[in-house]
């Protein structure tokens, strides 16, 4: 299963790390257990297994109506998981990630008269590796298949631990979701201070009874970290999800050249600061689920909301008149410079709109009604056609024609794919030299 593949995959990078030669086994029984699950409050759910009390409310205990389970009571909770694990089959009461042998259960696995077994080794592993996956919005966990990235996430593990101990209304059993906030904030060098690891790091809401709870951080927010810190052309994850029912979306490679081109237009244009704000705008328009469905994650993915009416409607964009729509307003201009994959046509778009800016006017520099509408025209176009028709009726009043109809002839000869991008480029241009 991928979680004891991705346990062992860690296993690995930490003994490189660290000079050491655990076996996931006493990895397990030595690091993971008392970190995870031998103190109050557990980092993880531990499913069906021995280690969890269905009777308990964790809510319950940490609001203080009930009490925790003692330390021995743990330790009887231990000793049954360990000796379940040495005597059983794995399945998903003692092995994360893996289905139930119960092929009536909703979290059972496909049908076969083969026996497959597995090594206490991989089920040790297996707790370490979903202990690695991260949270994303929409109810997913992903498991990058990258051994730096993993020893990243390893380094949040102890935080979360002080955290749940220092905070006493702080929820236990997310650490998925804390590895996502972990990660975004790790990777974020304008904020992170390896001497003081937590300064500045808040993903806390608290709800109605009072209990603190992490929230779940973006996909994109989190890629766009890795992106930035790794120069890898591409990753894999696993994405997936675990719960009453297990859902598996399967392995999904992760475009990272593609997520670092409009993050870095929009840091090279608009400056570093402003690229900051608008980064928990990528990727809205779609969820992660959805996208996905293209079987690879890269720029398309990063498409805000809201964008579609302008580049396949030709609806006219407004003049943003706060900070908010500044933002919006810059981001959908570099989403659109992405997907159109050359940079050129960003001085293309900006020299025609200030063409047609100046055409739109009498030579007394008086808005003309006639002109305005063929400009506008031209502007409205969704497609070659007809933008060319719009072009020939305008072009006799362009000063520059050489220029203009150069412009146009590469705009004639562009995939036809292209063209609603990079007229929607071209009206929001024109909107910002108004």
């Amino acid at each position: 299963m991928i979680t004891s593949n991705i346990g062992k995959m860690f296993l690995d990078a930490y003994n490189e790390e660290y000079g050491t030669g655990y076996d996931a086994r006493t990895f397990f029984l030595e690091q993971f257990y008392p970190l995870f699950f031998d103190q109050n409050k557990y980092m993880m759910t531990a499913g069906n297994s021995p280690l969890e009390n269905p009777k308990l409310s964790w809510d319950d205990m940490i609001n203080g109506k009930k009490p925790y389970e003692t330390p021995e009571q743990r330790k009887s909770r231990f000793d049954k998981l360990i000796k379940k694990i040495e005597e059983s089959d794995a399945d998903a009461s003692i092995a994360r990630g893996y289905p139930s042998l119960d092929v009536a259960a909703t979290t059972s696995g496909q049908v076969t008269d083969m026996r497959l077994s597995s090594s206490q080794e991989e089920i040790y592993a297996s707790w370490i590796g979903d202990a690695l996956g991260v949270g994303v919005q929409g109810g997913f966990s992903i498991l990058f298949s990258k051994k730096e990235i993993l020893l990243d996430i390893f380094k949040g593990w102890s935080q979360y631990r002080k955290c749940l101990n220092e905070t006493s209304k702080l929820k236990g059993n997310q650490i998925n979701t804390w590895n996502g906030q972990w990660l975004s904030h790790y990777y974020d060098h304008r904020v992170y201070d390896e001497n003081m690891p937590l300064a500045g790091f808040n993903p806390f809401n608290t709800n109605k009874d009072r209990i603190i709870n992490i929230d779940t951080q973006t996909w994109t927010k989190i890629l766009i970290g890795i992106s930035k810190k790794y120069s890898s052309p591409q990753i894999l994850g696993y994405i997936y999800s675990i719960g009453q029912t297990n859902t598996t979306i399967g392995f999904i490679p992760f475009d990272l050249t593609q997520i670092r081109r409009p993050i870095h237009l929009y840091e090279k244009i608009f400056g570093m600061d402003n690229g900051r704000d608008a980064e928990s705008l990528w990727g809205t328009e779609i969820g992660f689920k959805t996208a996905c469905t293209s079987g690879v994650i890269g720029v398309k993915a990063m498409e805000p909301k809201g964008l579609r009416d302008y580049v396949y409607k030709g609806k006219m964009p407004k003049t943003p008149n706060n900070e908010e729509n500044i933002i919006n307003f810059n981001l959908y201009k570099i989403w659109i410079l992405a997907m159109l994959n050359n940079d050129a046509l960003w001085e293309k778009s900006l020299e025609l709109a200030e063409l047609l800016n100046e055409a739109s006017s009498d030579e007394d520099k008086s808005i003309s009604t006639k002109r305005k509408n063929l400009v506008e025209a031209m502007l409205k176009a969704t497609n070659k056609k007809l933008f060319v028709e719009a072009a020939t009726e305008i072009v006799r009043y362009i000063s520059k024609r050489d220029e203009f109809t150069g412009i146009v002839k590469e705009i004639h000869s562009m995939p036809a794919d292209n063209v609603p991008y990079f007229l929607t480029l071209l009206r929001f241009q024109y909107e910002t030299l108004k």
